[in-house]
């Protein structure tokens, strides 16, 4: 593979396009298309045809406001879904879609017809709508090495979409990842830019149906989005919307390897990145977006922005960018900021900031996706035959069991003792928390944004590991016992311990290194305290990358890496169990596409291109026939673990690693916390240690004496939470209520000297259980709106109150998910 390095200042970001994939437009000329195009833009106003450029989401934006402001298309965000839900019923999209279609085709008082299109993230399968086929997430699905698969998931998860009355997907994407860290790289197929250009076709076929058929975008088929151009799995130290420190060529050979197939397979639309080439973010990046994507690769169709990306370029805000329509960008993503961007955009269009010749050239590109879908004859979205039968086709027994092959598919075994296969005749131990967790074997993306607060309930017809396990012990006589905690009422021949990573999406599962929920030692504790009992043991990692794991793999017989395998979790037990006659119905099939590191710091992409070897290669993966004993691994992680994890601040009742625990007293005193019990020199704050769940591991402040006081967790550096704060991220405090001061309380975070917010909370706190442990959270952007500057936090978390008051605190942190979340209008 391509070796990284940066260039010269002076040339880091010289584009040249003759040296990129000259391409060709897949298209055959159309003349009657065209002029149906030409005779509608000469009906358009500027006004529809600014409108036309603007997508909003629909938790922002009315069936009215698209009828009143000519909008384009709508997208659902991650949060985002019917009657104020964040995910819905076919029949509740349906009804959603038909709302918007109706406004956008009301020609009353002279408007013009022009039907809305509809866009969603169906990233692994239609995984905003309940009781959907959900597939592995794509990371999973690197392993299989089978084109044909994904071409078979694209067209499943087109037919959905169509049923719910959706024709747009943002997906796939063709993002190459370079650095396990990244919090999207589960979203990658893989490292190697050639199997992700392999994928690329097969699944745009799949999705908008194949070139030259009268399969291509038919009523079973929707647009697809190759996304996120160019360069998003490379940026630097995996950060999310960071910059992408590489040379032209390996921009071009690596993180731009799939565009060129996906194009040749007629891919309808490319979304740009939020990221960053050589310090240029990517929605202004003229040289990129109309030079190489539009000219050089002759891509025809529509150029879309990410969520508010082009509100990153210098100069711009979300609600005013004309420098990303003048670089190319024929639609921007505006979900909450779509009003101001449609008053600004049809100002400079008029004032000639933005060209005519660039307006009608987005808005004709625009034009011809939704005449080639058809959707000037299609009628409302719920006239589509599969709506219709939307009860037959969402989550069918077809589509359950490609998803389940898929699962058996993807499956890549590490380690294997000879435990493995297991005799279903046995008394079967199932152990960990992910075992009958259908949200955790999903992981991201699935029904919520971040895929966290749902239960097994809210997804109808999937199948947990654990019952899919149970299912086919129970059927060859044997015996499964479920038990989180690894305890059991009679011993077991064997244990199947399945645990792994935490549902997450985008920046907040961003790491600083690749260890395994460092300072954390449960699961690792639970594989050992089972072989020490004399159990055998079969570990199943759920994860969405490979993570440092040499001391699990140590501690267990057999390893198994699952990924996030989606709603068929019978997959699993269709590889690990034998049939009931002792044969083998399904050997394990999966290779690695992702290298998994030696040490926690080892990326091994990074590490390969000085000559090291990362801990299991590229491709790597057993079979029952291979010897299976990896010996023992080294433990040595190349850090010292600690409880330090991104965007903890505080846990197990202490500051995370390089904070500090700061009391200010009435005085205005300050001490930092060494030891408990502490106080303020002038008594007016104390803190204790107690129990929660193990000792010591909440700290209880208590208010007496006079005046205000407080609690502040100090950063060791600055933080920048600014792109957590224009996401659904909050500050969440795990807390217990003993009593609340009369005066009320305050949360705060401070951005250096004069600089800061607080917003007061006391009716809220008051309203809350006394001696209930709770989390609690506060959107972030409570603090943004009072005045804070996100982008440097040295003190992220501060508890203000006065006399009266008394709480335990165990964990400050980021999160999507509170038992109680706090509204910063209410005081």
């Amino acid at each position: 593979m391509p070796i990284h390095f940066v260039l010269a200042a002076d040339t880091a970001t010289t584009v040249h396009p003759a040296s990129w994939p000259q391409g060709h437009w897949p298209l055959p000329p159309d003349p009657a298309l065209e002029a149906r195009v030409r005779a509608l833009l000469a009906k358009m106003s500027v006004e529809d045809k600014v409108g036309q450029m603007i997508q909003a989401d629909i938790k922002y934006v009315t069936p009215d406001d698209v009828r009143t402001y000519r909008l384009g298309s709508i997208l659902a965000g991650g949060n985002s879904g019917p009657d104020g839900q964040q995910y819905g019923t076919a029949q509740q999209w349906q009804k959603l879609s038909d709302a918007f279609y109706r406004a956008s085709m009301d020609t009353s008082g002279g408007r013009l017809a022009i039907p809305v299109l509809f866009g969603i993230d169906a990233v692994h399968g239609h995984n905003n709508l309940v009781g959907s086929t959900l597939f592995p997430q794509n990371v999973g699905l690197g392993a299989t090495r089978d084109p044909q698969l994904i071409h078979a998931i694209g067209e499943v998860t087109a037919q959905e979409l169509r049923a719910s009355g959706i024709n747009w997907t943002f997906a796939p994407t063709l993002t190459v990842p370079q650095d396990g860290r990244w919090g999207r790289a589960y979203e990658g197929y893989s490292q190697n830019p050639a199997l992700v250009a392999q994928y690329a076709g097969a699944v745009v076929e799949g999705l908008e149906g194949r070139l030259g058929t009268p399969h291509y975008l038919d009523a079973d088929h929707v647009i697809a989005t190759a996304k996120h151009f160019v360069g998003d799995g490379g940026t630097k130290d995996g950060k999310d919307q960071g910059d992408a420190e590489v040379s032209e060529a390996v921009l071009r050979d690596v993180h731009a390897a799939g565009y060129p197939s996906a194009i040749r397979a007629g891919v309808q639309v490319v979304m740009v990145s939020f990221s960053s080439w050589n310090g240029v973010k990517m929605a202004g990046n003229k040289a990129l977006i109309t030079d190489v994507l539009k000219r050089r690769m002759d891509f025809g169709g529509i150029v879309l922005g990410d969520w508010n990306a082009h509100g990153q370029v210098p100069g711009c805000t979300n609600e005013d960018c004309p420098v990303a329509y003048n670089a190319g960008l024929d639609m921007l993503e505006a979900p909450d900021s779509w009003k101001g961007l449609y008053v600004n955009t049809l100002a400079e269009v008029k004032s000639g900031v933005i060209p005519m010749a660039h307006v009608d050239d987005a808005v004709s590109r625009i034009l011809r996706v939704k005449l080639r879908l058809g959707m000037f004859e299609a009628g409302l979205p719920s006239a589509n035959p599969l709506v219709t039968k939307s009860a037959q086709v969402v989550g069918s027994p077809a589509h359950r069991a490609l998803a389940r092959r898929a699962v058996r598919e993807s499956l890549v075994l590490l380690k294997n003792d000879g435990v493995l296969p297991i005799d279903p005749r046995k008394h079967v131990l199932v152990a960990g928390d992910g075992a009958d967790n259908i949200s955790k074997q999903n992981g991201g993306w699935t029904l919520t944004w971040q895929g966290t607060g749902l239960t097994n309930a809210n997804f109808p017809g999937a199948t947990s590991i654990f019952a899919g396990i149970q299912a086919q012990v129970k059927a060859a006589g044997g015996s499964a016992e479920l038990s989180v905690d690894g305890s059991y009422k009679h011993k077991p021949d064997v244990a199947i311990v399945v645990f792994g990573e935490d549902p997450y999406a985008e920046f907040q599962g961003d790491l600083p290194n690749l260890a395994y929920r460092p300072g954390n030692d449960h699961d690792l504790d639970l594989l050992r305290r089972l072989r020490k009992q004399g159990v055998p043991v079969v570990a199943v990692f759920l994860t969405g990358r490979p993570l440092w794991m040499n001391r699990e793999i140590n501690a267990s017989d057999a390893f198994v890496v699952a990924w996030l395998p989606g709603s068929e979790g019978e997959g699993i037990a269709d590889v690990l169990l034998r049939t009931r006659d002792g044969g083998v119905a399904h050997d394990f099939h999966g290779k690695l596409a992702y290298a998994w590191p030696r040490t926690a710091v080892q990326i091994p992409v990074a590490a390969a291109a000085r000559g090291e070897q990362p801990q299991f290669p590229y491709g790597f993966g057993l079979t029952y026939a291979d010897h299976g004993d990896t010996g023992p691994l080294s433990e040595d992680a190349g850090i010292e673990l600690s409880s330090a994890r991104a965007g903890v601040y505080f846990s197990h009742g202490r500051p995370a690693q390089g904070f500090a625990l700061r009391l200010t007293g009435a005085n205005g005193a300050d001490a930092n916390v060494t030891a408990t019990p502490a106080a303020t020199a002038d008594g007016s704050l104390r803190i204790v240690a107690l129990d929660y769940k193990a000792q010591e591991d909440a700290r209880r402040l208590d208010w007496s004496g006079r005046g205000t006081a407080r609690a502040a967790l100090v950063a060791p550096a600055p933080l920048d939470v600014e792109r957590e704060t224009n996401g659904d991220v909050m500050l969440v405090t795990t807390l217990r209520v003993d009593a609340v001061s009369p005066q009320g309380a305050t949360i705060g975070v401070a951005c250096g000297s004069g600089c800061g917010a607080a917003v007061p909370i006391g009716k809220q706190l008051a309203a809350l259980p006394r001696g209930q442990w709770l989390r609690v959270g506060l959107p972030l952007k409570c603090f943004r709106d009072a005045g804070a500057d996100m982008s440097k936090l040295d003190r992220p978390f501060e508890w203000i109150s006065s006399p009266g008051e008394r709480l335990a605190v165990t964990e400050v942190s980021l999160g999507t998910v509170a038992d109680r979340t706090l509204d910063c209008r209410a005081h």
